[in-house]
């Protein structure tokens, strides 16, 4: 493995789970989402499905590092939804998702020690039903060279096997390799010893 850590877990798509506590029924969900404008369009969205719910509880993180994250109770005692879901969240390491948790409340009520585990298992019962892939932080360059070149440059990225992103074959050509953050400067030094060849960093 390499030093930097350039790969995180996320869920691919969405997913669904049910738990029942008492009389209670809790309905979690699960979604793969890179923004906060795309988690409040999802929320909003659950809240106009169920809304005759007693709480649309939720957490996400986002970031490959997961730095920007958020949880909230919505009505429900303090740290008792919101913070339960994000420690399963970061319990599975994961990461660019969003657990929302729609409560509906049964008459029973179940103390702060029930609403904790609740939340807990409705999230972790989603995740469960979640596809968990693995994703590589990328960086990107553009690489210019002659047509002379071509086969120093294939040659490289035969080895490397870095994924191209868009090309584009003239007098000069053009390519967009992307590859993972740890191998980045093995590639940008090998291709900027090709004769001719302009590599640049661009910024995604």
């Amino acid at each position: 493995m390499e030093s930097v850590n350039d790969s995180y877990l996320t869920i691919d798509g969405e997913a669904e789970a049910i738990y029942k506590q008492l009389s209670s029924k809790f309905l979690a969900y699960a979604y793969h989402v890179t923004s906060e404008e795309q988690i409040h369009t999802l929320i909003e969205a659950l809240r106009k499905r169920y809304y005759d719910a007693t709480h649309h509880c939720y957490a996400y993180r986002l970031g490959h590092d997961g730095a920007v994250f958020r949880a909230n109770d919505d009505g429900e005692p303090s740290s008792t939804a919101g913070r339960p879901i994000l420690g399963q969240l970061l319990s599975h390491e994961l990461t660019d998702c969003l657990i929302v948790v729609v409560r509906y409340f049964g008459g029973t009520k179940l103390g702060v020690p029930g609403l904790i585990q609740a939340y807990k298992e409705s999230a972790a019962a989603v995740i469960a039903q979640s596809k968990i892939v693995e994703r590589t932080v990328d960086e990107v360059f553009e690489v210019s060279f002659s047509y002379i070149s071509m086969n120093d440059i294939m040659r490289i990225i035969k080895e490397m096997q870095p994924r191209i992103a868009g090309q584009q074959f003239d007098n000069l050509c053009t390519m967009r390799l992307a590859i993972r953050s740890s191998q980045a400067a093995e590639l940008k030094e090998r291709l900027s010893k090709v004769e001719g060849a302009v590599v640049e960093q661009i910024n995604q």
